[in-house]
Order: structure tokens, then C-alpha cells, then sequence
């Protein structure tokens, strides 16, 4: 009887001892299920976090904008002025840059017109990509020569400038496009949901995988805008515009950044205009500074002067300007790993980044470092 207390008090004590012994294995279990759950919430959060930072755009702009059907996380479009007669080279555009970046990021297009796009070309531009794409028509009042516009005094300066064989000199609607593109393009209804875009024209090429997302690029290094090419602009189609600048300048010290560009535009100071300018049949940019106060007011100053339409001021030396002076000179960006081509000229990148890309352009076949390029200058603002 007592062997068998005793055998009983012996089992009842190892099982004490065994219950304390789970216990205490369930106890760690609980501790390390939630040391890797507490881990696994934070990233979670994390990610959340980064992911929502990059919608809130989106979220605060519009809860309709067509969100990219890819990677891409930027509010942001790919942008395309076109005309239904450009429906060839707007399908080999956009064949390049599917291909050598969208198909990945999936961001939506918007096509913009100053008339209707018919059937065809819609039919035609949905073929090449499994983004949304949205159609628009131009206001005519973003678009036709004013009426203020003194029209003896432009057909005049037109004539001048056909007598002196300037390209598109006695074109009214390459006007219309240079003022459209310089000052309304971003107040398009399609173009209000978005913050950045990605400018796109017919007929043009890309050489490089983009093997990052330019749009993050921009917002996560507080970058503004960003180029290709740049070169010098022809003196003869802006006659009077710097001194327009410098008029409104005078008037608007305020908007001058204090770490501006200056030299990339002037070799005196301001004095006198150099002439160079960033390419814009490429431009990867945050709207915010078109829509923002210093741009509005430079544009509506100089429109006021009928330049665009007397001469032949262009969208490329007004938005290079205006980035250039009203930014700090660190939001500009030389997008140099992006091979790119717009007849006649291309940029073809280098070394690792050639390498990197996989392009297929000839590294030596570049304007960067040709007379008429000005890339050299925009280097010397950082050196």
C-alpha cells in the first residue's frame, strides 16, 4: 500500500513537474509568437505606410484618377499631345516606351487634341497597352491665338522670320502648341487628378530599360524636374524674351530662388541669355510648379506680351527659364541613364549605366558633349 502512496506521490510530482515544464514551453511559444507578430505588424505597417504615402496623391486629388495597373505607385501619367494624322508615330512612341518601361509600371496615359479623336486612332492607342488610357480635347481658348493679338503685327513677324528660313516660321499652329504646351497643359480637366507626368511625342525612341521608376525618383529625392537634352535655342525665334524675363524679374524678385540655375542660362549674371535650354519633347515633371504661384504669374507676364505669337517663343526655353530660376538648382535632375531620341538629336548613356540599361544606341552617338550642347554648363552648377 505505501509502495503503491509512494509509487502515486512519485508520478503525481513528475507530472507537476511535467505540466510546469510545458507550461513554460508554452509560455516561450507565446513570448516568440509574439516577438515574430509584433516584427511581421511593423513591416507590415511599414509597407502600408510607404505605400500609402505614395497614394495619398491620388487619394487627395481625385478617388476616380485611373491608379497604374503595374508597379508604378506616383500619381502620375504619361502624357501624349497628338493629332489623329499622328496615329503612326504615336503607336511606335508608345511601343518604345511600353516596352522599355510601362509594360512593368503600368501607368495610365491621357491624349490630349485640340480636336475630337476619332475611333480609329482610340481603337489604335488601346491595342498597345494594358494601362487606362483617357482621351481629351483642348478648350479652344487654351488653344487658338487670341483675339487680343494684333494679327498684322504677327503675320509680320511670320514673314520676317520665312524670309530668314527658321523652321516652323510661318506656322500658327506650332504657336498654338508652344503657348498650350508653356501654359495650359496642366490645367487640362484629364491632367487635374495627377501631380507628375511623363511628356511623350510621335515618332520618338528609347534605347534603355528603365529599370527604376522615374516618377519615385523625382518625389523620393525632392526632385522637380528632369531632362534628357539640352542644347541652345535659336536666338532668331526669341528675340525679346530674356528681356521679358528680366522685366519680370525686376518686378518679382521674390520668386528668384536663392540657389537658382542662373549660370546655366547666362554666362554675365543674368545680364544677357546664353541661350541653352532643356529639350522639352522630354520632360518628366511634378505639375505642383506649373500650377504653383511664381510659374502662373510668369506665364500670364509673358503671354500678356504676345511674344508667342509676334516671335516664336517655345515651350522648351519658357519652361527651362522658369525651372531654371524659380527652383533651387538641386531640383533639376539630367535623366543621363534614359536613352532617348527626338529627330535630329539623342542622348545615348555611358559606362554602367549603358550597361545597366541595356540599350542599344551607340554610347558615342550622343549630343551631350557636341558644341551645341549645353550639359556642360548644367554640370558646372554642381562642381
Amino acid at each position: 500500500m505505501c509502495s503503491r502512496i509512494r509509487s502515486e506521490s512519485l508520478f503525481y510530482r513528475w507530472s507537476l513537474r511535467c505540466c510546469d515544464h510545458l507550461s513554460s514551453i508554452k509560455r516561450y511559444i507565446a513570448i516568440f509568437l509574439s516577438v515574430v507578430g509584433a516584427l511581421f505588424i511593423r513591416q507590415l505597417i511599414s509597407s502600408s505606410n510607404s505605400a500609402f504615402s505614395s497614394l495619398s496623391d491620388y487619394e487627395s486629388s481625385s478617388k476616380n484618377v485611373p491608379l497604374p495597373v503595374g508597379k508604378g505607385t506616383a500619381n502620375a501619367t504619361l502624357l501624349f499631345l497628338a493629332r489623329n494624322s499622328d496615329l503612326p508615330g504615336v503607336v511606335s512612341s508608345m511601343r518604345h516606351l511600353e516596352e522599355k518601361f510601362n509594360k512593368e509600371y503600368g501607368y495610365p496615359w491621357v491624349f490630349l487634341n485640340e480636336e475630337e479623336f476619332t475611333e480609329d486612332f482610340k481603337s489604335a492607342v488601346q491595342k498597345e497597352t494594358s494601362a487606362t488610357i483617357s482621351f481629351g480635347q483642348i478648350p479652344n481658348e487654351h488653344w487658338y491665338q487670341p483675339d487680343w493679338i494684333d494679327e498684322e503685327r504677327a503675320t509680320e513677324g511670320r514673314m520676317k522670320m520665312k524670309a530668314a528660313n527658321i523652321i516652323y516660321a510661318d506656322n500658327v499652329p506650332y504657336r498654338n502648341m508652344c503657348r498650350f504646351n508653356s501654359g495650359f497643359f496642366f490645367q487640362h480637366p484629364l491632367l487635374q487628378p495627377y501631380r507628375y507626368y511623363w511628356r511623350v511625342e510621335p515618332d520618338i525612341k528609347y534605347f534603355c530599360d528603365v529599370t527604376y521608376d522615374p516618377f519615385d525618383y523625382l518625389r523620393d529625392n525632392k526632385k522637380t524636374y528632369g531632362f534628357t537634352i539640352s542644347f541652345y535655342e535659336w536666338e532668331k525665334t526669341i528675340p525679346s524674351l530674356w528681356a521679358t524675363v528680366k522685366e519680370f524679374t525686376t518686378l518679382h524678385p521674390e520668386y528668384v530662388a536663392s540657389e537658382n540655375a542662373m549660370n546655366y542660362l547666362s554666362d554675365n549674371g543674368g545680364e544677357s541669355y546664353n541661350l541653352c535650354h532643356f529639350w522639352s519633347n522630354f520632360e518628366i515633371a511634378d505639375m505642383d510648379f506649373w500650377r504653383g504661384e511664381a510659374y502662373t504669374k510668369f506665364f500670364e507676364f509673358l503671354d500678356s506680351k504676345g511674344g508667342f505669337y509676334y516671335e516664336r517663343w517655345g515651350d522648351a526655353p519658357v519652361h527651362s527659364i522658369a525651372a531654371a530660376l524659380f527652383l533651387p538648382k538641386d531640383q533639376l535632375h539630367f535623366f543621363r541613364d534614359i536613352g532617348y531620341r527626338h529627330e535630329p538629336f539623342q542622348h545615348c548613356p555611358k559606362g554602367d549605366d549603358w550597361v545597366r540599361g541595356k540599350c542599344t544606341c551607340n554610347s558615342h552617338d550622343t549630343l551631350d558633349y557636341a558644341p551645341q550642347s549645353c550639359i556642360s554648363r548644367y554640370e558646372n552648377l554642381f562642381h
